[in-house]
């Protein structure tokens, strides 16, 4: 045998030999062992670097624990050994957290919290007043705790309280406070950011007050002389409608969830058609709402276009109440979607489009109307389709018209005498 092949077969021979393992398993005592030094480790820890050492430490008893060698228990009552040293290093680690910080970064984030929860919520004035007194108490601990001062606006505007916090969280951002080196002043700070938090959460939100009183601040029974109707709100709103202040019927409308006051509520703003109603049923028209959508068709905006010309070829009961509205809205940009639906299935959709386009008055429209009108099997589209071209007025429209003035439907007649 040569010598390379000699050194070939005890390099073999010594790699079938080599453990697994340069490490033995440990056992129970050895880990229990290690988990008393960090105990007593943890319990002497004074700053930040003492603690990340534990950290660093239980971190390597962890992965003594999971190669250790401890048989289960033989008896099912016994308590299982590793599950005990497991209970006890999550237990240390626990310890371990609760002794650090606390941190700057803890207190900024929720000086952060706090300011938004005061920009989003909306208060009584009674809540703004105690919002004021609650901020100014802080600011001016942040300002004495940091020895510093910063641009402070107190008013009861939530907006500008907000802003005096987020100036009080830059402010201990820009201190650059050690945990360790600067540890009461971050406990000051942290002691007033919950006094900050209680007194957030004790102010008087809207959303705390009955719905009553929620009214009753917003004016809503001024306008009540005497209690003539039942409920009250009822004739209130009777009064604000007359008054076309769609604020106050709106206001009901979100308050007071009856169905029987949601029901007069939509009635009133549809007949009202006031556009200080177009955003809130904007949003209900993209929940499919149909009271929504009629309402926008008398509010008659283009901005409600986008928000329910999809729906023209839903169901025939919302393709109606859609095409009833695009056509109060009156803008040529819908007049193909509409014209479309004159050969829908539905007779009653094939109406309300023919209708729909005499409302718009697009020229474009005669020719498919005057298709309608010659072949439609239903007279009461045709009728319609007659009444569309009349609307529609023009010289070419009325011709449409004039010929049919001896048809089988009275209503088409009728139509055709008007253009005559």
């Amino acid at each position: 045998m040569s010598d390379e092949d000699a050194e070939g077969t005890e390099e073999e021979q010594t790699e079938e030999t080599e453990p697994e393992s340069e490490t033995e398993p440990v056992d129970a005592a050895t880990v229990e062992e290690q988990l008393d030094e960090a105990e007593s480790e943890l319990e002497a820890a004074e700053t930040e670097a003492d603690l990340d050492v534990v950290e660093a430490k239980l971190d390597k008893i962890e992965g003594l624990l999971e190669s250790a060698d401890i048989p289960e228990p033989e008896d099912e009552d016994e308590e299982d050994p590793r599950e005990e040293l497991e209970t006890r290093l999550s237990d240390l680690r626990d310890e371990l957290e609760d002794q650090r910080g606390p941190y700057a970064a803890d207190v900024i984030g929720d000086i952060e919290d706090a300011a938004s929860t005061v920009r989003d919520t909306r208060w009584t004035d009674e809540g703004s007043g105690e919002l004021v007194d609650v901020v100014e108490s802080f600011v001016e601990t942040v300002q004495d705790t940091l020895n510093t001062d910063f641009g402070v606006t107190l008013s009861r505007n939530s907006d500008d309280l907000a802003e005096v916090l987020e100036n009080s969280a830059a402010a201990v951002g820009d201190a650059d406070l050690d945990p360790d080196e600067d540890a009461d002043t971050i406990e000051a700070l942290v002691a007033a950011t919950e006094e900050l938090k209680q007194g957030i959460d004790d102010a008087e939100e809207w959303s705390d007050l009955e719905t009553r009183d929620q009214l009753e601040a917003e004016g809503f029974y001024e306008v009540l002389d005497h209690r003539k109707d039942y409920p009250p709100e009822w004739h209130a709103l009777k009064v604000w409608e007359k008054k076309d202040r769609a604020d106050m019927v709106l206001l009901a409308l979100d308050s007071l969830q009856s169905n029987f006051m949601e029901r007069h509520c939509l009635d009133a703003l549809e007949r009202m058609g006031n556009e200080e109603a177009l955003e809130p049923m904007l949003q209900r028209a993209n929940r499919r709402d149909k009271d929504a959508i009629r309402i926008l068709g008398k509010i008659g905006s283009d901005e409600a276009i986008d928000a329910i010309v999809d729906y023209v070829d839903a169901d025939p009961g919302m393709a109606k109440t859609v095409i009833k509205a695009l056509g109060e809205i009156g803008s040529d940009e819908v007049t193909q979607e509409i014209a479309d639906q004159l050969v829908a299935d539905d007779e009653g959709v094939r109406s309300h489009a023919a209708r729909a386009l005499g409302r718009i008055g697009d020229t474009r429209a005669i020719d498919p109307l005057a298709d309608t009108l010659e072949n439609d099997e239903s007279d009461s589209v045709r009728a319609s389709a007659a009444w569309a071209l009349n609307q529609i007025g023009t010289a070419r429209a009325l011709d449409a018209v004039r010929g049919y003035a001896d048809d089988r439907a009275f209503l088409v007649q009728s139509e055709a005498e008007k253009a005559l």
